[in-house]
């Protein structure tokens, strides 16, 4: 077994309008490359980590563009797959005031669409590989889609690998015939050996009404007893998985957010502080920040739970000081703000 992270996904085009403009207005466009594990990957390339990233592209300019890009931020590309006609896209239009932000998918017919089982050699992908990352959006695009998602966990399972899902519900997506996302996500949470998610997730999933995040101020009392008895639900859902982060977010307004998360590990529950983020400048990819840092950490600090969570929220926290949805920062800069925070944290471990 080697020391790369790779991870699986839709590599997507984004296109929104500058200054917080409405889809409709003005003429431009700016576009962007993204998707979920895409963005997990380039975190993890910016902190130094080798990565491969495994994906379905059309041989176009538009694919080939999106793989160079890739590769500039230091993204192995050598198991993307060539073939289709066209790259997904997904429109976002950024929140203002009193207007919330909104995501319109176009992404049926794109070359990932018509992903099906069999087209990836899993085994010549996940050689010299440590960890594989997928998420339930992987999974949510067409059910050939999800039958490559397993066949890759599957395979990744027999070369001993870390299995790490990000449960990524997104319930626009699950629209193919036949589509069970409680059922599959479920089944995802059974392979998995460390596992991501926020409230809103864990609430569909476990059909727990989810434990409301209020926070308007870094000295929010957090309801961690409540967290606690859920936690035991979740447990039940993924008895192999080592380690469960729980991330949870309050939008005060559309530019002022207030950030955090817990995590269990090794039979105890570890909170991190509350993060007051007033100048949001973009909040998507957040989530993939705190996977990409998490998964860098546990190299960091194998041994030490909070850092590990400390860390990755650091990371997720500078993801929204940053346009587009790549998280840019490095080891440095996530460390940085770590350590600052660190001296206004005391760390509590709850047994």
């Amino acid at each position: 077994m080697g020391n790369k992270i790779v991870t699986f996904g839709e590599l997507m085009l984004r296109f929104s309008k500058e200054e917080k403009k409405r889809l409709s207005q003005s003429k431009t466009f700016c576009g962007n490359y993204g998707g979920s594990e895409a963005n997990v990957a380039v975190s993890l390339a910016m902190q130094g980590e080798e990565v491969e990233y495994v994906t379905r592209l059309p041989a176009s300019q538009m694919g080939r563009a999106g793989a160079m890009r890739l590769r500039e931020l230091g993204v192995g590309t050598h198991y993307i797959l060539y073939g289709g006609e066209r790259v997904g896209v997904y429109y976002f239009e950024e929140a203002a005031s009193l207007r919330n932000a909104s995501v319109t998918y176009d992404r049926a017919g794109s070359a990932y669409y018509y992903l099906e089982p069999g087209m990836i050699d899993w085994r010549e992908a996940l050689k010299d590989a440590k960890v594989l990352h997928v998420s339930g959006i992987t999974a949510a695009i067409t059910k050939p889609a999800a039958e490559a998602t397993f066949e890759a966990i599957e395979v990744a399972e027999q070369m001993g690998l870390t299995i790490s899902i990000d449960l990524n519900y997104r319930k626009n997506l699950w629209r193919y015939e036949g589509a069970q996302p409680r059922e599959t996500l479920k089944r995802m949470m059974g392979h998995a050996d460390v596992m991501f998610g926020d409230v809103i997730e864990y609430e569909f999933i476990t059909e727990h009404p989810k434990i409301p995040f209020k926070a308007v101020t870094p000295d929010y009392q957090m309801p961690l007893d409540d967290y606690r008895q859920w936690y035991e639900e979740i447990r039940l859902l993924c008895p192999r998985c080592r380690k469960i982060m729980i991330g949870m977010r309050n939008e005060i307004s559309s530019s002022h957010h207030t950030l955090t998360a817990l995590l269990w590990a090794d039979e105890q529950m570890y909170n991190a502080r509350i993060v007051d983020i007033p100048n949001v400048v973009d909040p998507m990819g957040v989530g993939d920040a705190f996977d990409g840092g998490f998964l860098h950490a546990l190299n960091l600090f194998p041994d030490d739970n909070q850092r590990i969570l400390d860390y990755s929220l650091a990371a997720a926290s500078l993801k929204n000081t940053i346009a587009g949805d790549f998280n840019l920062s490095t080891e440095e800069e996530i460390m940085d703000v770590m350590n600052d925070n660190y001296q206004l944290h005391d760390i509590k471990i709850y047994d």
